[in-house]
């Protein structure tokens, strides 16, 4: 080693510690500088290795709050800068009323209704009445102090740096945040799926004007395909697959985790790597949702975790049955009870303001649709209120919090029992000493099967059975939620009423309920609003879990096997009907089909092409594309009519199955499939990776993996453009990705990847480099220990202050 660089290592090595004096490496190329400290204030070390990742040291909770603030600013300014916009309500004044939000913070379809929701929710001071609540109901210090510094990080940032990104470079709408800002944004997180999926509804909602009302509401036929539709975790923009391998099936008797979230690309949802660092008492690595203070999915020397977003329905609604002469005042137990009136106003952009009213109730606002499928009216007689109980629930940092500081399995679960934090989202981990764990472990709507059934409307008992969307009788106090003893706060479940499974050979959860967790013992006994039961599970669920088993019946697994599973790019879906498909093919008389405009379609060259195809969605996959297409179209067809064999609960991996070629859907699909690649240019048997890329510096870069619809485990939900050449962006997919495993030596192996790298700048170096090994499929070695940080070749350190 040159002597250089040995002086360069021991300089470093006192950063831990704050004892730095030796010079500090030049300035990254993306145009954030490097600081020596300034005098007072907070202030942290960051230590960046391959691929911009930042190892963050700070002395305690604010400290390390600043060091993440400061880092996330530096690759992230732009995105956080927006949903900052987005959290004030003010996207109107600066984006226009009628321009749509990214929706990574709500399902607003515009601008006003967003900014019409969060004003409101700022003038109610919400927030602010949450973060006065004591622990374990409300925020412990340690996340108050890590949201007061990465507040202040970011506001450093922004003080001693020039942006350079230009989605935002010189814009007035990048402003200094709060530690309100900065708990707003978990709060808008944890009511994503309850209030945040209603607020098209809750700020459109109006008294009828007439005496009849507005139509009535769906009927429960209606409602019931409706809901199903809007709550399945197989239609979401966001869902995941993780297996946590117990000790008796691996090489070593450690366990084993691999955690594929499935994440939007593009916005405030994306995930930003970390190693976050109090020396003695924290010290984890992983994947932070943007504007988190702590680590959401990671691990530690002895832990590690992942997310998979869950089943449980976050909302439910009360039927409100109205005072007859007055639609704002409802009756409970035929007492009225008047609604409370918010007058809201938001400045728009030419300099106007608009002002609404929003209706509250004992039960929550009131909604006049969830979703543009289900319309709930306001008439003169019914409305519907929205109860979210996550709008209550600041915890989901405690909870993390919790599981960085984790030891053990155990420690998980205690952590959950303790915070009762996550909204929408199971837990599955493994430790170092050979336990596996699973947890639906959600603030839900304390709704029982019972009390379902005693208490829902003629609409709700048509919800509740088909999606456990659950709409109780307003007008009782005896349809109220209740308490469980053991939950922080009222109208939830305790933690005691959790599907949980612990120590079982594996654990693997594809965003289906907890029934086949571990699929040689199912799991019952929990609530509908929980999840179903002996119910058909979504391909890639039944492709997880058959490629999971196999690798625990096998046994002597390592972090390789996790690896490989991860790219493996099976495509269950392929596997099921591809053969019997070409074999139809090659049937049709003359090698036509018709199509959906009714046009006849030679196919016969097709036929040939799916026979050979691999049952893969690897770049290099011929054929894939094609079926692609085909199966896109093929999976809206009725599962009645799709397949021979339909689904059985005495085998839900294997039904159905058997594709029913002769249905008319079936053929009709390939002959769509086969004109649509034709029209486009595109070859029959063109490689995947060819058509199927996302642009980076006006580089084409080819990815693997497949849609939701495939089953395959590494999913990309790409962006069809047939006349840029077919897939050229990915909406949503696999994002932070982790394989763990541990040796016995105190430094866990583990194997991480970004999909979408770093960085939303694109004169960052941090830009693509990781989507560019997630199209080789290569991963990044974790530098969690010291060691391992001090001897990456590229190592530069920042130390990041305030300035007074």
């Amino acid at each position: 080693m040159h002597l250089r660089n040995r002086l360069r290592l021991l300089a470093i090595s006192g950063l831990a510690l704050f004892t730095v004096s030796a010079s500090l490496p030049p300035a990254p190329a993306d145009g954030s500088r490097t600081h020596r400290p300034s005098g007072g204030g907070l202030s942290a070390v960051i230590r960046y290795t391959e691929y911009g990742i930042p190892h963050i040291v700070a002395k305690d909770y604010a400290n390390l709050g600043f060091g993440n603030g400061w880092a996330q600013a530096a690759d992230q300014v732009c995105t956080l800068a927006d949903g900052f916009v987005t959290l004030r309500g003010e996207r109107s004044r600066y984006f226009g009323p009628q321009g749509a939000p990214d929706g990574s913070l709500s399902s607003a379809t515009k601008n006003l209704s967003s900014d019409l929701y969060f004003r409101g929710v700022r003038d109610s001071h919400t927030v602010d009445k949450l973060l006065a609540l004591p622990a374990p109901a409300g925020q412990s210090h340690d996340v108050k102090e890590l949201e007061r510094g990465w507040a202040a990080g970011y506001n450093a940032w922004l003080a001693q740096n020039r942006i350079t990104d230009p989605a935002c470079r010189g814009a007035d709408w990048v402003r200094p945040v709060t530690a309100l800002d900065a708990a707003t944004r978990g709060f808008a997180l944890s009511v994503l799926g309850g209030q945040g999926r209603g607020i098209d509804g809750i700020t459109a909602a109006e008294p009828p004007a007439g005496a009849s009302g507005a139509r009535g509401v769906p009927s429960p036929g209606e409602a019931a395909d409706a809901a199903r539709r809007l709550l399945s975790t197989q239609n979401a923009d966001m869902g995941s697959n993780a297996v946590a391998f117990r000790g008796s099936t691996t090489a070593n008797g450690r366990g084993l985790l691999l955690g594929n979230p499935h994440y939007p690309w593009q916005g405030g949802r994306r995930f930003w790597q970390s190693q976050q660092t109090i020396p003695g008492e924290l010290n984890v690595a992983g994947g932070s949702l943007l504007g988190s203070p702590t680590v959401s999915i990671g691990h530690n020397a002895n832990i590690a975790w992942s997310h998979t977003v869950a089943t449980g329905v976050t909302l439910n609604l009360h039927q409100l049955t109205l005072d007859p002469a007055d639609p704002t005042t409802y009756l409970v137990d035929g007492r009225p009870e008047r609604m409370t009136k918010r007058t809201v106003s938001v400045a728009v952009r030419d300099g106007d303001l608009v002002t609404r009213t929003q209706w509250w109730t004992r039960y929550g606002p009131v909604v006049t649709s969830l979703g543009a499928g289900l319309p709930l009216p306001w008439t003169a007689t019914t409305a519907f209120a929205l109860n979210d109980p996550n709008a209550s629930n600041l915890r989901s940092s405690d909870t993390a919090l919790g599981f960085s500081r984790a030891r053990g399995t155990a420690d998980i679960q205690a952590a959950l029992r303790r915070t009762q934090g996550l909204p929408w989202v199971n837990t599955i981990a493994a430790d170092s000493s050979g336990h596996s764990f699973f947890s639906q472990s959600q603030v839900l709507p304390r709704i029982a099967d019972e009390l379902a059934a005693r208490c829902s409307t003629p609409l709700g008992r048509a919800t509740y059975p088909s999606s456990g969307l659950a709409v109780l009788d307003g007008s009782r106090s005896d349809c109220a939620l209740g308490s469980d003893p053991d939950a922080v706060q009222p109208g939830i479940f305790g933690p005691g009423r959790m599907p949980t499974v612990k120590d079982a050979p594996y654990v693997e959860n594809s965003n289906d309920s907890a029934w086949l967790t571990y699929a040689q013992t199912p799991l019952t006994g929990y609530e509908r609003v929980f999840g179903s039961i002996a119910a058909p599970r979504s391909m890639r669920t039944r492709g997880a879990i058959e490629d999971v088993s196999a690798m625990a019946a096998r046994g002597r697994l390592t972090v390789a096997d996790l690896q490989e599973q991860q790219f493996a790019n099976r495509a269950p879906a392929g596997d099921l009907s591809a053969a019997d498909l070409a074999r139809a093919c090659a049937a049709l008389p003359g090698g036509g089909a018709v199509g959906t405009d009714g046009k006849a379609v030679d196919v016969s060259a097709a036929c040939d092409v799916l026979r050979r195809w691999d049952r893969k969605l690897d770049t290099e996959s011929r054929g894939a594309l094609l079926f692609d297409r085909f199966w896109r179209r093929a999976a809206t067809v009725s599962p009645a009519e799709l397949w021979k064999v339909p689904f059985s609960p005495a085998d839900p991996v294997g039904t159905p199955n058997t594709l029913n070629t002769s249905a008319p859907g079936v053929t009709r699909a390939l002959a769509d499939a086969v004109a649509e690649l034709r029209a486009a240019g595109i070859a029959l048997d063109a490689p995947l990776g060819r058509h199927q890329t996302v642009v980076r510096d006006r580089k084409r870069i080819p990815l693997g993996g497949g849609t939701e619809s495939l089953g395959v485990w590494n999913k990309t939900e790409p962006v069809w453009d047939a006349a840029a050449g077919g897939y050229t962006e990915v909406s949503a997919g696999s994002s932070y990705i982790q394989a763990v495993g541990w040796n016995g030596t105190g430094c866990p192996v583990a194997r991480t990847l970004l999909t979408y790298s770093q960085s939303s700048n694109p004169r960052s170096p941090h830009y693509s480099d990781q989507t560019e090994l997630y199209s080789g499929e290569r991963w990044v070695t974790s530098r969690f220990c010291e060691k391992d940080i001090l001897r990456s070749p590229v190592l530069w350190v920042v130390r990041a202050s305030e300035r007074r």
